[in-house]
């Protein structure tokens, strides 16, 4: 009886227990510092990917599907083949007597969380998998100095 309640009583195996509660809590914080890495990446891409796509749209000669082709050249070349939503624009700007004409680029991309959506999907959760990354970029553009264009 002696030996058995000291067994009972003892703290043996008391460390896997401990793990076997932290670990999944561990696994699930990294995963998502890596989706949000992974999310933050795929958001400088695509707001890389704006600007470049407004430094074509200043020049003068291209024309939308230019500007268009090139930010999905910067996609594609940053891994992201999804694909994304392109918008330009172009607007005059009135500053005082100064009137300057401007491209507005705005890059719309679907990105998806890679971990932490499938596991919310296991557990019933309702997180969100896939969230839209929106970048917009101005310019002005390119004219002849002096003439407000």
């Amino acid at each position: 009886m002696r030996k058995l309640v000291k067994r009972l009583g003892g703290d043996r195996g008391s460390e896997l227990i401990e793990l076997a509660i932290v670990l999944p809590i561990l696994l699930l914080v990294l995963a998502g510092i890596m989706d949000f890495a992974f999310l933050f990446q795929r958001w400088e891409a695509v707001t890389n990917a704006a600007r470049e796509g407004a430094r074509v749209g200043i020049l003068p000669g291209y024309l939308d599907t230019d500007v268009r082709n090139r930010v999905q050249a910067y996609l594609n070349s940053g891994g992201l083949t999804d694909t994304a939503n392109i918008l330009v624009s172009y607007t005059p700007i009135t500053i005082g007597a100064l009137t300057v004409n401007t491209v507005t680029v705005t890059v719309e991309y679907p990105s998806r969380f890679l971990y932490l959506g499938p596991i919310a999907g296991l557990v019933g959760g309702g997180f969100g998998s896939q969230i839209t990354l929106r970048s917009v970029s101005v310019m002005r553009t390119e004219g002849a100095a002096g003439g407000g264009t």
